[in-house]
């Protein structure tokens, strides 16, 4: 066998000489093949330490500390087991609630975004931000948004200057593109992980119907929240908020707040502006694949006008019900947070191009960008007195205001806008809750809940329509 193999060489030497001036020509004339040695030993050691260098310092960790009241089952206050177990047994006692994120300092005096679930009460808890140097600042929250998620907070600090990220655009990113993730993974302190963006403006995970997400395949952990998504340049692209994960360990399927949305969040921080969402002015829903063969339409993606309000912006653009909004400014929309997470990143007081399908044909308008209408004086109400609802702002439920709370347009409803807090209708409440029945009187507006809560009943029986649960409370009077 060996011998064998030692008598192929000479055959395998001929073979070589005879196709080596082929392989010698291609290669003087293919400038691509042409090889030099690296002008020295940095030039061979690729290595993200720059970026991090550039971009670690502006990523914080966000710590929350609060107190928790804790309640006890009513068994628990009953004199019988007070008498053997003592009177300190059952009393609701407080404890300390710590919980961990990251964040991102966007301005030098200490501007730090961070997600919302973060600070989740950070109200009334004591909020320290550690730099990644281990200096560490109180800090307070002046701007939070539980709907995109989105919380802003600013260090406290004495004119101290801090290192900061640029924000990048967003819209730029393609996917494919390098990206780092900085955080503070499960507490162990700042962590840098790599990878691509593996997608862009996903829906599905979305919290809020303006929100549309970054996905990446860089590790993210819990911890990981409110840190930092950055490009090759060290800018920030966007906000760690969520993970896929049947164990709540990363699966490679990560996803953050685009900076485009974040931009707008910190800009109303620092003005003191509230961040005011582009009224559409006609209802929406997502392209079903049924919907998309009916229509004619080539693919199954974009946002069905089921209805355009009279007066409105999308009728002032010519929109009409039965189109199929597909595009916003160039940008292709897979359903209606699509839609309007593009309409919010515009801004007031600009126009979008909306590109619609209507009758097998591609139509381009023109949509005016503004606020929702106010509802009138007599629209809503603030509700006090010895009554379940003491502490409610209700209203009747106008297109305007559905649309900007994300329900469903209804005629004769009416809706709790807010509820004050530590009164009693805080305690039964949620914004967004829409008031169906009080006793056995069917509430159609505002004037009518006013009315009969002066009736003032031995037991009060309420119905509420919360997301899609239909929930009853039955009070005494």
């Amino acid at each position: 066998m060996i011998h064998r193999q030692r008598s192929v060489w000479p055959q395998m030497a001929v073979l070589a000489l005879a196709i080596l001036p082929g392989l010698s020509a291609v290669s003087n004339t293919a400038e691509a093949q042409v090889r030099v040695p690296p002008p020295s030993r940095e030039a061979i050691q690729y290595s993200y330490a720059p970026i991090v260098k550039r971009a670690a310092p502006a990523v914080v960790n966000v710590y929350v500390r609060s107190r928790v009241r804790t309640s006890i089952p009513p068994l628990f206050d009953d004199p019988f087991f007070r008498r053997f177990f003592g009177e300190e047994f059952g009393i609701p006692r407080e404890r300390i609630q710590n919980s961990l994120g990251s964040g991102v300092i966007v301005s030098p005096d200490g501007i730090v975004v961070t997600n919302y679930h973060v600070i989740r009460g950070g109200e009334s808890a004591e909020i320290r931000v550690a730099l990644a140097d281990r200096r560490e600042f109180d800090a307070k929250v002046i701007l939070q948004d539980e709907k995109t998620d989105i919380a802003v907070l600013r260090i406290e600090a004495n004119g101290e200057r801090f290192p900061t990220l640029e924000l990048a655009d967003s819209d730029a990113l393609e996917v494919g593109d390098l990206v780092l993730a900085i955080g503070n993974p499960f507490g162990v302190g700042q962590t840098v992980t790599s990878g691509i963006i593996s997608a862009l403006a996903r829906t599905e995970v979305a919290r809020s119907d303006a929100q549309v997400f970054i996905q990446t395949d860089a590790a993210i952990n819990p911890g990981n929240s409110g840190g930092a998504l950055v490009d090759m340049q060290g800018r920030l692209v966007g906000i760690n908020t969520a993970i896929f994960s049947k164990t709540g360990a990363s699966h490679g399927i990560g996803f953050a707040i685009p900076a485009n949305l974040v931009r707008i969040y910190v800009e109303s921080a620092l003005t003191g502006r509230k961040v005011e969402r582009p009224w559409l002015g006609a209802r929406l829903e997502a392209v079903t694949r049924d919907i998309a063969e009916s229509l004619g339409l080539n693919r199954v993606a974009g946002a069905l006008v089921t209805r355009v309000y009279p007066n409105g912006p999308a009728a002032e653009a010519g929109i009409e019900p039965g189109d199929v909004i597909v595009a916003v400014d160039g940008f292709e929309v897979a359903d209606q947070r699509a839609v309007y997470y593009r309409l919010v990143t515009r801004g007031i007081g600009n126009t979008a191009r909306v590109d619609v399908i209507r009758k097998r044909k591609r139509l381009t308008l023109i949509l005016p960008l503004r606020t929702a209408p106010a509802p009138m004086r007599e629209d809503v109400r603030n509700l006090s007195g010895p009554h379940p609802f003491d502490g409610a702002r209700v209203a009747n439920l106008l297109p305007s205001l559905a649309e900007e709370l994300g329900l469903e347009d209804q005629e004769g409803v009416v809706v709790v806008l807010s509820v004050r807090s530590g009164s009693t209708a805080a305690n039964i409440f949620r914004p967004g809750d829409i008031i169906l029945r009080v006793g056995n009187e069917a509430v159609d507006d505002v004037t009518d809940l006013d009315r009969i809560l002066k009736s003032r009943p031995r037991v009060w029986r309420i119905t509420v329509k919360r997301e899609e649960r239909i929930l009853q409370f039955q009070f005494m009077g």
